[in-house]
C-alpha cells in the first residue's frame, strides 16, 4: 500500500525521523546483520486523515570488529499488522485546524476566548460576580473582638456584612456573603491564627440558614427600631410618608403576605378601611424563644428542666402579650389622628348636604316642628327604651357572669384533678415496661423521653382532654393498647404536636 505521492512534508519527515531512530536503538544493541543490506518497512498512519504508506530505504552499517553472531534462541515471532489510532491534544489541535482552515495564531486566539468565557461562566456559577462588595467591607474593632461564646448578644446579619439588608436578605446573598469572610479571616490566614471573629462567622451562617432560628433571631432583632413618632406631631402632609414605611417594617412579622398597604392621602374610604381591618385582625408569627434560658450546665434533673421550659414559656407569653398590646395602640393612635378619616368624613357630610339641598330644590316638604307636648313626650319614650335596653344588658350580663364563674370552677376541679389523672397514665406506661420487650429493663433515656412526653401531651390538651385519656388508658389494660391510645392522643393535637414526639409518633 504505497503512495508516495500522497505524502505531506510533516510526514516525509517523521519517515526520516523513524529511520535516524531505528538506526540509533540498533546500534546501541548491537543487533546487526552479518552483512550490509537494504531493508524497507512498511507502515501505516492515522496521523492524518489519510491512509498512507511509506517506503523507507535504509542502510545498515558494517559491524564493528570483534562482533560474534548470537546463537539462535528460536524462530522469531510473526509480524502483526495492528491499527494505530490518532489521539491527544495535538492531533485535536490539528485536525480543528484542518476542519476549520485556521491558521496557528487564529486557533491560540480563538482557545484563548473560549478559555476566557468558561472561566467567566464558572465565576458567575460559583457567585463571584453576584452582589459585588457583599461581605467583603472592613469590619470595625468592636465587631472583629466579638466573643463566639456570647453568639446570642452578637448582630449575625452583621457578622456576615449583611447590616444593611437584614430580615430581606435572601438565601443566596447569605452563601456568598459567608464564603467570602471565611477565605478573608480563616485562621490560616493569621499570624496568630486567632480563630474568634471566624467561629463568629460560622456561628451566624448556621442561625441565618436554619428557618426556624432565624426566625427566632428576626423577633428580637435589636437592630431594628420599635420605636414611632406620636401621630399628634405629624404634619397632616407627611403622616402617610411616616407611618407607611412604620407599617412595612411591622408588616414582616405577618403570617399573611402581602400585608395591606397604607396608602397615600388620596386613598379612598375602601382602601383605608381594608387597611385598618387588616391591622386590628393582625396575625402575628412573631416569637421571643430567642431569649428563652438555657437549662444549667451539668444538670442532667428532670425537674429543673420541666421548671427551665416553664419559666421561658411563661416569659414568651407575657413578651407576646406585651407587643400585641404595643401594636394594638400603635394602630389606635395611627387611626385617631389619621387626617384621611377627616377628609372622608368631610366628603360624605358634603354629599350628604349636597342629597338635601337636591331634595329641597325639587319640592320636597319640610317636616312639621312639634308642640312642647309631643317633644315631652318624645323625650319620655325615649328615657324609657333607654332604661329597658339597660335593664336587659344587667340581665345578661349577670347570666353570663354566672355561666362564667361556673365554666371557671370547672376548668378549677378539672386542673386540681390534672395530677392525679396524669400520675394514672404514668403508672399504666410504667406497668407496661415503657412498651419494651417481655424480659428487658427499659433505659434511663427510654423511660425520661417517654416522660417526657406524656408531660408534652399534658401540657397541650386541655384537662378534660387528659380525664378521657386516662379512662382510655384504664380501659386498655397495659402493652400496646396503651400506646395506641397514646399515638391517638398525640395525633388528635395536629399542628400543636408537630415534631415534639417520636415515642408515641
Amino acid at each position: 500500500m504505497k503512495n508516495k505521492s500522497s505524502l505531506t512534508s510533516w510526514e516525509t519527515g517523521r519517515a526520516v525521523g523513524l529511520r535516524e531512530t531505528l538506526t540509533a536503538s540498533m546500534g546501541g544493541r548491537g543487533e546487526y546483520f552479518e552483512a550490509a543490506a537494504k531493508v524497507t518497512i512498511t507502515t501505516t498512519t492515522l496521523i492524518t486523515p489519510k491512509m498512507s504508506a511509506v517506503a523507507i530505504d535504509l542502510t545498515i552499517p558494517a559491524a564493528p570488529a570483534g562482533y560474534s553472531k548470537p546463537s539462535a534462541s528460536g524462530k522469531p515471532s510473526a509480524p502483526k499488522e495492528l491499527e494505530v489510532y490518532p489521539a491527544g491534544p495535538s492531533y485535536i489541535s490539528y485536525a480543528r485546524r484542518e476542519l476549520l482552515q485556521m491558521s496557528f495564531a487564529e486557533d491560540d486566539e480563538a482557545e484563548s476566548s473560549a478559555r476566557a468565557a468558561k472561566a467567566a461562566a464558572k465565576a458567575a456559577e460559583d457567585g463571584e460576580q453576584l452582589y459585588p462588595g457583599l461581605g467583603e467591607e472592613q469590619e470595625d474593632k468592636a465587631l472583629l473582638a466579638s466573643d463566639p461564646k456570647e453568639w446570642k448578644k452578637q448582630d449575625h446579619y452583621a457578622i456576615l456584612g449583611l447590616g444593611h439588608l437584614r430580615y430581606t436578605a435572601n438565601d443566596d446573598q447569605i452563601k456568598i456573603a459567608h464564603r467570602r469572610k471565611v477565605l478573608r479571616h480563616h485562621p490560616d490566614k493569621k499570624a496568630d491564627h486567632d480563630d474568634g471573629f471566624f467561629k463568629c462567622i460560622q456561628k451566624a451562617f448556621d442561625q441565618l440558614t436554619n428557618p426556624e432560628r432565624r426566625r427566632q433571631f428576626d423577633s428580637v432583632d435589636w437592630n431594628i427600631s420599635d420605636a414611632v413618632p406620636n401621630p399628634k406631631t405629624v404634619p397632616a402632609d407627611k403622616y402617610c410618608e411616616v407611618f407607611g414605611p412604620i407599617f412595612v417594617r411591622e408588616g414582616r412579622f405577618s403570617n399573611i403576605q402581602p400585608v395591606a398597604e397604607f396608602g397615600g392621602p388620596d386613598a379612598s374610604k375602601a382602601e383605608v378601611e381594608g387597611f385598618y381591618d387588616f391591622w386590628y385582625n393582625f396575625d402575628s408569627w412573631r416569637s421571643f424563644e430567642w431569649h428563652d434560658k438555657e437549662v444549667n450546665e451539668g444538670s442532667e434533673s428532670r425537674d429543673d428542666k420541666r421548671y427551665t421550659e416553664k419559666k421561658n414559656k411563661s416569659e414568651r407569653t407575657r413578651m407576646k402579650k406585651e407587643d400585641n398590646a404595643r401594636l394594638r395602640e400603635l394602630v389606635d393612635s395611627v387611626l385617631a389622628n389619621d387626617p384621611r378619616i377627616k377628609r372622608i368624613k368631610e366628603e360624605e357630610k358634603a354629599a350628604r348636604l349636597a342629597k338635601k339641598k337636591g331634595g329641597a330644590a325639587n319640592g320636597a316638604a319640610k317636616p312639621k316642628p312639634l308642640t312642647p307636648a309631643e317633644k315631652k313626650k318624645l323625650e319620655e319614650q325615649k328615657k324609657k327604651e333607654e332604661a329597658e335596653r339597660k335593664a336587659a344588658e344587667a340581665e345578661a350580663n349577670k347570666a353570663s357572669k354566672a355561666d362564667r364563674e361556673a365554666a371557671k370552677k370547672a376548668k378549677e376541679a378539672a386542673r386540681k384533678n390534672l395530677k392525679k389523672w396524669k400520675k394514672a397514665v404514668a403508672t399504666a406506661i410504667a406497668n407496661s415496661n415503657y412498651f419494651q420487650a417481655a424480659g428487658s429493663a427499659p433505659s434511663a433515656a427510654v423511660i425520661e423521653k417517654q416522660l417526657a412526653e406524656l408531660d408534652a401531651i399534658v401540657e397541650l390538651s386541655e384537662p378534660e382532654a387528659i380525664k378521657g385519656l386516662k379512662e382510655k388508658v384504664e380501659a386498655a389494660g397495659t402493652g400496646e393498647p396503651v400506646k395506641e391510645v397514646l399515638k391517638a392522643q398525640v395525633a388528635a393535637l395536629g399542628d400543636k404536636g408537630a415534631g415534639k414526639f417520636t415515642e408515641f409518633a
